[in-house]
């Protein structure tokens, strides 16, 4: 048991640690123009987009009603949670202050809350079978990697150095490895809320992408180029998403 159970903190650890390796294509961009801060918003905004029709379909294989009271829970969270982070005008994060200092703690707070039903994920996967664990650890390793991607398309181009935002984007999946031991230990009492969780970032990440993210892009480039960089990303996620799960 004891072997077990470091087996699956390991795996925790290591799906967070993925998470920062998202930050790395920013080590190769120097500057970030007016129209480039529209498009990596944009960008981030169809990794989200992919990462939500992910998580819906995987909660909804486990229970429809139970992913769909999640969606509405997280829309209702992210929703009080703008209203509590605007009336800081002063908050500071990330290197960042005022509007994007606001932007950042939101699309951070969403990302932790969907670490704690990826770290659910990964400990009642284990309490199944050790291949069933080994595979879906995997999956949301390499899942894990554009997610840091998300994350650091609104920091670095905001300001926030490139090994902070690797830095932010691993704290959000600190989670993982925290939930993973929980859920193993405990399968049959995890295991029903891992639905709601997988809704409530869902429900959050849907909210965020159409009254924050999008809105900010086409602020700052054309409209049919925003649309063209959501398409796109959306598109890469999905496929990365279905050569994970097809491996």
């Amino acid at each position: 048991m004891d072997i077990s159970i470091w087996m699956v903190l390991v795996a925790g650890v290591v799906t967070a640690l993925m998470t920062g390796l998202g930050a790395l294509p920013f080590l190769f961009v120097r500057q970030v123009g007016r129209a480039w801060l529209g498009y990596a918003n944009a960008m981030a905004a169809g990794l989200m987009l992919a990462a939500t029709h992910s998580l819906i379909a995987e909660g909804a294989a486990l229970s429809e009603g139970r992913v769909v009271l999640g969606v509405f829970i997280g829309l209702a969270a992210i929703v009080l949670a703008k209203r509590l982070v605007t009336n800081d005008s002063g908050f500071k994060i990330a290197e960042l202050s005022g509007a994007d200092a606001q932007k950042a703690l939101l699309i951070l707070g969403i990302m932790t809350a969907h670490s704690f039903a990826e770290g659910v994920g990964v400990g009642v996967s284990f309490g199944g079978t050790e291949a069933l664990g080994i595979f879906i650890t995997t999956a949301i390793a390499l899942h894990n990697v554009p997610e840091g991607l998300a994350i650091s398309l609104v920091l670095v181009p905001r300001g926030t150095p490139v090994w902070k935002a690797g830095a932010w984007s691993i704290f959000t999946s600190l989670p993982q490895p925290l939930m993973a031991v929980p859920a193993f230990l405990f399968v049959q009492t995890f295991e029903p809320f891992l639905p709601v969780g997988l809704g409530i970032a869902a429900g959050a990440m849907i909210w965020m992408v159409f009254a924050e993210l999008i809105p900010d892009a086409l602020d700052k480039a054309p409209a049919s180029h925003i649309a063209t960089a959501v398409t796109l990303a959306f598109t890469a996620m999905l496929a990365f998403q279905i050569l994970v799960l097809a491996g």
